[in-house]
């Protein structure tokens, strides 16, 4: 298998997660079959691990997204991600060489919903040490 080809294939569903099999070969300059065996070839390989949509904060009304990030003591880190994963406010989770070992990305009602969820979810957690939200505000790409 060619790695233009599943390269191409990728920028597509990127672009365009709803795109159909026929508008990603089309775009991509290959078959629907091709397509349909670089996808389940992508994702049983796990480098596709789902589909979603991009929401801009600014227009989702009635919700409030932060990026936290998570610095938790190493001895823990795999029950603290387990934890987290299980929360129902924290719609992804990530982990991260920068400033912090984790980042989650928590969604609720408003800021102060944000908050709670900080305080008396992910504080809560055994080997959580700090957690540093950063609100978003506007989707600029």
């Amino acid at each position: 298998m060619s790695v233009e080809t599943e390269d191409r294939i990728l920028a597509v569903l990127e672009e365009d997660a709803q795109a159909s099999y026929a508008e990603i070969a089309e775009r991509a300059e290959v078959s629907k079959p091709t397509v349909r065996k670089y996808i389940e070839k992508l994702e049983s390989e796990g480098v596709i691990v789902g589909y979603s949509a991009d929401v801009d904060p600014k227009k989702l009304s009635g919700q409030s997204i932060a990026l936290v990030g998570v610095d938790v003591a190493s001895e823990r880190y795999v029950e603290v991600t387990n934890e987290l994963k299980e929360l129902d406010a924290v719609e992804s989770l990530y982990t991260s060489s920068g400033d912090h070992m984790l980042m989650a990305e928590v969604r609720a009602s408003d800021g102060d919903g944000v908050g709670e969820v900080i305080r008396q979810e992910i504080l809560s957690i055994d080997g959580v040490e700090a957690a540093h939200p950063s609100f978003l505000q506007e989707r600029l790409k």
